[in-house]
């Protein structure tokens, strides 16, 4: 049963220097996409608030980047231990925020709380160099030190997961944070400051603010005390604050959009890889940035693949996330169930086959509840083929010639995620090696993991979080020659 207030951020606001604020501006209305109804109110941060955000940060940084390793790792593990001892709680805040089922809400906070944990360890692990020198007098040291200041941006679709592969690595790093999460989703950002607050972490160490996406990104990014800008969401808004960082020569980090091809080869088992590549198209309502989203499947398993994808998107029970059995809620604002219906009828007018879903779930009579949609023998100029659809639509197109499916594969600039399903230890690898994506799957669809990098190439962006990689991007290189006299 939920047991959140009616109002959800009641308390909550924007979050500086340690204090909980409603700040000294407008207000943002959010809405619950399964019900319609406002579910809060949040504020919508002036300038004068987004200074003082950064000078919390940047007072802050001195002390935290002089805090120990040991230290630091001990508190990421208190926040671990904390989310985890409220993973129903903020499962519940997450489904009302984004509609998102009540059991992948929850699992998205238990692989939160891994990302504290993962980086506690590489705290403790920010090895430096020492290099030989060329005279018996001299010694060469590299030291790895925070960068500074970071502002993060975060969008709406893992609410929970992308602010803490954020701030866990900055924390670990030795920088203070200032996070701006969606403004349709803060208070799953919000349930994560809850658990840092409870860990113990130093005021100013990290800081929350919300409003305008375009006013604060200007802002932050002007800041010159912010050093570094880590970024996840769209090319568009990615391409855009690369510019804005460019002229104080900031580093970023920008995890972007994909749009993964999924190729499936003859001598694959079709119904078990439909059944993997379908479950994962349906997650989170499609609405996941390595989600499969263009289907080659060779022409020999292509009935057979197409008829267990087809059976599972029906089998899929949508709903409003806290509802038991719910796996699929609906998607999260009325852009996105327009978009969706809009891909699905220029697909079907250039000739695809309509196999499933395709528009409004029966018997929703509000809320922004988009079936589970598959297309099939979609054609190459369907814009679906060539824009991220960012929805629970699946474009299946057979094919035989592998080369011009690969270089169909690689043809788009974007280069996040891609997948492919054979039993040819051969085909996998070379196949695997000639994919232009940051990360690849083979008969596996799940790749996203605490300790594996994550980014991607092209235009799906630059750097990478996770893994022993992601502490990298927060840390700079400090040269050090000493000749001993």
């Amino acid at each position: 049963m939920d047991t959140q207030p009616a109002d959800l951020y009641a308390g909550k606001g924007l979050y500086i220097g340690g204090q909980w604020t409603q700040g000294t501006g407008g207000r943002l209305t959010v809405i619950d996409p399964a019900t319609e109804q406002t579910i809060g109110e949040i504020p919508k941060a002036t300038p004068a608030d987004l200074t003082a955000a950064v000078d919390a940060a940047a007072e802050a940084f001195p002390k935290w980047r002089a805090t120990n390793p040991w230290e630091r790792a001990r508190l990421l593990h208190a926040i671990a231990a904390h989310i985890r001892a409220n993973l129903d709680n903020y499962a519940r805040i997450m489904s009302r925020e984004i509609g998102k089922a009540f059991a992948e809400a929850k699992g998205e906070f238990a692989v939160s709380a891994e990302q504290f944990e993962w980086y506690a360890g590489e705290a403790q692990r920010i090895y430096g160099q020492t290099i030989e020198g060329r005279t018996p007098d001299a010694r060469l040291v590299v030291l790895y030190q925070p960068v500074g200041v970071v502002a993060a941006f975060t969008p709406w679709n893992f609410p929970g997961f992308l602010p803490a592969r954020k701030i866990a690595p900055a924390l670990a790093a030795g920088c203070t944070v200032v996070i701006k999460p969606a403004e349709e989703a803060p208070g799953s950002c919000m349930a994560i400051l809850d658990s840092i607050i409870a860990a113990g972490v130093p005021a100013g160490v990290v800081n929350m603010v919300t409003g305008s996406p375009d006013e604060v990104s200007r802002h932050l990014i002007a800041d010159t005390r912010v050093r570094k800008v880590s970024f996840t969401g769209s090319v568009p808004v990615g391409k855009h604050l690369l510019k804005l960082a460019a002229d104080d020569v900031k580093r970023v980090s920008m995890e972007l959009g994909g749009h993964a091809p999924v190729i499936v080869f003859d001598d694959a088992d079709p119904l078990a890889a439909a059944e993997a590549a379908a479950r994962a198209k349906f997650r989170n309502s499609g609405q996941v940035c390595v989600s499969p989203t263009r289907f080659f499947v060779h022409e020999k398993v292509y009935d057979a693949f197409t008829d267990r994808f087809v059976a599972v998107a029906k089998s899929i029970k949508v709903g409003n996330g806290l509802e038991p059995g719910v796996e699929m809620g609906p998607v999260a604002s009325k852009k996105r169930f327009d978009a969706a219906a809009s891909f699905v009828a220029d697909a079907v007018e250039k000739g695809a086959k309509l196999l499933a879903g395709g528009g409004a779930v029966p018997g929703q009579n509000r809320g922004f509840f988009f079936a589970p949609t598959v297309l099939g023998d979609v054609p190459e100029n369907a814009r679906i083929m060539t824009e991220e659809p960012f929805a629970p639509v699946a474009p299946l197109v057979p094919f035989s010639d592998i080369d011009a499916t690969i270089k169909k594969a690689n043809s788009l600039p974007y280069g996040l995620a891609a997948y492919l399903f054979t039993s040819n230890l051969k085909r996998a690898t070379e196949t695997a090696e000639q994919l232009e994506a940051g990360m690849v799957g083979v008969n596996d669809c799940l790749i996203s993991t605490a300790e594996a990098p994550f980014g991607g190439v092209k235009h799906s962006g630059m750097g990478r979080e996770g893994g022993s990689l992601g502490i990298k991007d927060y840390l700079e290189p400090h040269y050090i020659k000493y000749k001993l006299v």
